[in-house]
């Protein structure tokens, strides 16, 4: 393989190019290598539109890692496979772990059956809405980003900048809030109460 790239001195000045900032070479790298990545894509991820998307990733992933590439050690193809190979099990991993996620119904009720009547709360999709714009736009983001977008909690660290743990106690303390807010609006009007 070493000799190839030898005999090649082309093969491995595409990534240098990437990682100076050259117009063209990520044009170049795509053509040169995107059959490469979309047969690794189609291999791990489950329905061509998401392996699109898992190719896009690999390629901004490319064009971030450029400049850890060391000719010394892996020909470009055998670089970009490994991290093409990484980029999609993670993809992969990650779609089967997102749940399906589905808009607020009309009326949310818990059914009794389930909880202690005292704490059954009744509310339209209004007043959910409602109940969540007194959260603090920070909060209101991550909610956003974890119940619209199905993020996950590394996700919206990547995307935020904000520490995992502050992620996850703006989610538990946004939902607490939440809740004792729609709480207090089903207490204040009796005739959502249910019926024994």
């Amino acid at each position: 393989m070493t000799d190839q790239a030898e005999n090649n001195p082309e093969e491995n000045q595409i990534l240098g190019q990437v990682a100076l900032g050259v117009e063209s070479a990520m044009e170049h790298c795509i053509k040169r290598y995107g059959n490469l990545v979309w047969s690794i894509a189609l291999r791990y991820v489950k329905n061509r539109s998401s392996a699109e998307d898992a190719v896009q990733e690999t390629f901004t992933d490319i064009w971030k890692s450029a400049k850890r590439y060391d000719p010394s050690i892996a020909t470009e193809c055998t670089f970009i496979g490994l991290l093409a190979r990484r980029r999609c099990i993670d993809f992969a991993r990650r779609e089967n772990r997102s749940p399906r996620f589905e808009p607020f119904p009309e009326i949310v009720e818990i059914p009794h059956s389930f909880i202690d009547s005292s704490s059954a709360i009744r509310c339209d999709g209004l007043q959910v809405r409602a109940a969540l714009q007194i959260l603090p736009d920070e909060t209101q983001r991550i909610f956003s980003l974890h119940f619209e977008q199905g993020m996950s909690h590394p996700e919206i660290v990547e995307e935020t900048g904000l520490p995992l743990g502050t992620v996850k106690t703006r989610l538990r303390r946004g939902l607490i809030e939440v809740r004792n807010h729609l709480r207090r609006i089903d207490g204040a009007n009796p005739s959502t109460t249910a019926a024994p």
